[in-house]
C-alpha cells in the first residue's frame, strides 16, 4: 500500500496554491508515486501554475527575495500572479526595498553564525 498525501501537502510540495489547482487535485489524495509523476511530467495545468500563479505566500516571498513575515508587513497577504510579482520587482515600493536588504542581512549572519560553528568544530 502507498503513502497518500493530502493535497494540501501535495500541492506545497509541487509550490503551487491548492485553491489554484482543478477540483479533482484539490479533492482527491495523492500517492508519492502520482507527486513523483506529477514532478517528472507536469501536466499543462501544473506548469501553468507555477509560471502565472497565482502562488502561496512562500513562492511568493522566495520570487521576491524577503521573508514570509517580511510580506506580512508589507500587507501582502493574499496570492499574487507572475504579473502582480514582476510589477513589484520591477518597480519594487519602499517596503519591499526595506525587506529584501533585512533578509539579505538575516541570510548573510546566518551563514556568519554556521561558518563560525564549523570552525570552532574543527570541521
Amino acid at each position: 500500500m502507498s503513502q497518500t498525501l493530502k493535497p494540501s501537502t501535495a500541492a506545497q510540495k509541487l509550490g503551487i496554491l491548492l485553491a489554484a489547482a482543478p477540483e479533482d487535485f484539490r479533492t482527491t489524495p495523492i500517492t508519492r508515486a502520482q507527486l513523483d509523476a506529477l514532478r517528472a511530467d507536469p501536466p499543462a495545468w501544473l506548469i501553468d501554475l507555477r509560471r502565472n500563479g497565482p502562488f502561496p505566500r512562500e513562492v511568493i516571498a522566495q520570487k521576491l527575495g524577503v521573508s514570509h513575515s517580511g510580506l506580512v508587513r508589507g500587507g501582502v497577504t493574499e496570492p499574487l500572479d507572475a504579473d502582480q510579482v514582476g510589477g513589484l520587482l520591477a518597480d519594487p515600493p519602499a517596503w519591499l526595498v526595506h525587506e529584501r536588504e533585512v533578509h539579505r542581512q538575516v541570510v548573510a549572519e546566518a551563514a556568519r553564525l554556521k561558518a563560525q560553528r564549523n570552525a570552532t568544530d574543527g570541521r
